[in-house]
């Protein structure tokens, strides 16, 4: 059954930015604002760009095009040349739209998936995890940057965003309220880390090369591409060094990780 998301808080509903207040999250033109956002906020923007080298620096050295699932409300097409742009609506700039449980590419012919936030919006992991093992060249890898789950995190994500975020469910599934409305935040922690050995068993041609935990704070003081600012673009140097100084801790801090997902070379 269809369930639907939950209600706004009045929290939430304050601090929402005013292009998407009252949007409909799983309305495409919802998404297109979102690209707007993203490019009218420098500290935003900012993370976008730190995000976007780090799954550049992560990209294998085999031959072959890069697709990137979700591409939504970025801009990642601005440092991968030829980049195969997808997302599950049509939307301006978008080459291809696809489901990310059945990809439309033939066996051995990519030589990276990447997407950010995106996993945890993905009904059947297990589906997409075996279209990348069929579709990634002997070499290639999957670079997601998604939420991760620390005890920090686990504080914000539960009480203070509108996406579910269940650390604790057992599997691995989420139910499907809408495409992007649908998620369980606490999911690529949960399949890569978790049940990591269960992941790399029934993958047995996949397995995860890096976790890079990442930023606490930033992010969250942004505003997102939902929110308000809660912090001016000027001060992302200081939160960025804060967050340097907590590297040591950061399992208990992170609120995403970097995790390359690579298939064996042969």
């Amino acid at each position: 059954m269809k369930s639907a998301p939950a209600a706004p808080s009045r929290f939430q509903r304050l601090l929402s930015h005013p292009l998407t207040r009252g949007c409909d999250i799983d309305d495409p033109a919802t998404t297109t604002l979102r690209r707007t956002i993203v490019q009218s906020k420098p500290f935003v923007r900012r993370i976008y760009d730190e995000w976007y080298r780090k799954i550049v620096d992560h990209l294998p050295d085999v031959p072959g095009n890069v697709l990137e699932i979700g591409s939504g409300p970025g801009f990642l097409a601005d440092y991968i040349p030829d980049l195969v742009t997808s997302d599950i609506f049509s939307l301006p700039g978008v080459r291809c739209v696809l489901d990310g449980s059945a990809l439309p590419f033939a066996t051995g012919s990519l030589k990276a998936i990447v997407m950010t936030n995106v996993l945890h919006h993905i009904p059947e992991p297990r589906a997409f995890f075996e279209e990348a093992a069929r579709c990634l060249r002997p070499g290639g890898a999957a670079v997601l940057i998604e939420p991760w789950v620390s005890s920090w995190s686990r504080l914000i994500y539960l009480h203070f965003h509108h996406e579910p975020f269940l650390p604790d469910e057992p599997g691995w599934n989420h139910t499907l309220a809408g495409p992007l409305s649908g998620a369980n935040g606490a999911l690529p922690w949960i399949i890569l880390h978790r049940d990591r050995s269960l992941f790399e068993t029934q993958f047995p041609g996949l397995r995860v090369a890096k976790t890079e935990l990442l930023m606490p704070f930033r992010y969250l003081v942004s505003g997102g591409v939902g929110m308000r600012s809660l912090m001016p673009a000027i001060t992302f140097r200081l939160w960025e060094m804060l967050e340097t100084g907590l590297k040591p801790w950061m399992n208990s801090w992170a609120m995403f990780a970097l995790v390359v997902v690579k298939k064996d070379p042969s």
